[in-house]
C-alpha cells in the first residue's frame, strides 16, 4: 500500500469518464489498497480511482459510513429507489478547502463487484448515499461543483479563484451539465 498523490481540480483525467474494470487481478488489489490508504491518509470519506490518476471505474469509502460494509465498489451502478433528496455540504479532496452544500438523492442502491469479481449491493442513506454518488460521479467525468445552481456555482468559482492552490492562469471550468 503506498499514498498517492491526489491530483486537483484542473487535472484532466478528473474530466474524462473511467474505463470500466475488466481484470480482477493483483494489479486491482493494489489499486483498492492505495485508493483506501490515501483517503485515510487525506481524511476523506472517500475517493475515486482518477483522483490519483488511475481511469478505473473503482472507488472506496469510509467503512464508518456503511458499518460492517466492505468499503469499495468496482464498476457501480446506481439506481435510486425513491425520489427522497437531501441538501447538505460537501467536499472533494481534489478541491482542498472547498466546501458548498450540494444537493444529492437521499437513498441509493449501488451494484457492482468486489475487488475479487464477486458481485455485492451496498444499500445507503444520508452521508453513504451521498458518498456513493459522489465517488460515482468522479467516475463518470463529474465533480460536486458541477451540480450547483447557478448562485451557488458562481460562490463555487469565487472560493476557487481565492484558494491560494488554484491556478490563476487557467479558467475554472464548471459544467452546466454534469453529464455534457
Amino acid at each position: 500500500m503506498t499514498v498517492q498523490p491526489v491530483r486537483l481540480f484542473d487535472d484532466p483525467i478528473l474530466r474524462k469518464p473511467a474505463t470500466p474494470v475488466v481484470d480482477f487481478d493483483a494489479e486491482l488489489r493494489t489499486l483498492v489498497a492505495d485508493l483506501t490508504e490515501t483517503m485515510h491518509e487525506n481524511n476523506g470519506a472517500g475517493l475515486a480511482a482518477p483522483q490519483i490518476g488511475v481511469s478505473l471505474r473503482v472507488f472506496t469509502f469510509h467503512e464508518s459510513l456503511a458499518e460492517g460494509q466492505l468499503g469499495h465498489l468496482v464498476n457501480p451502478v446506481l439506481e435510486f429507489p425513491d425520489e427522497e433528496e437531501q441538501d447538505g455540504p460537501e467536499g472533494c479532496l481534489s478541491i482542498p478547502g472547498i466546501h458548498f452544500d450540494t444537493k444529492r438523492r437521499m437513498n441509493v442502491v449501488a451494484k457492482g463487484y468486489t475487488v475479487h469479481g464477486d458481485p455485492v449491493q451496498i444499500v445507503g442513506s444520508g452521508m453513504l448515499a451521498r458518498c456513493v454518488q459522489h465517488e460515482t460521479d468522479h467516475l463518470d467525468g463529474v465533480l460536486f461543483l458541477d451540480r450547483a445552481d447557478p448562485e451557488r456555482r458562481a460562490r463555487m468559482l469565487q472560493a476557487l479563484r481565492s484558494s491560494g492552490w488554484f491556478d490563476e492562469d487557467q479558467p475554472p471550468v464548471i459544467k452546466i451539465d454534469p453529464h455534457g
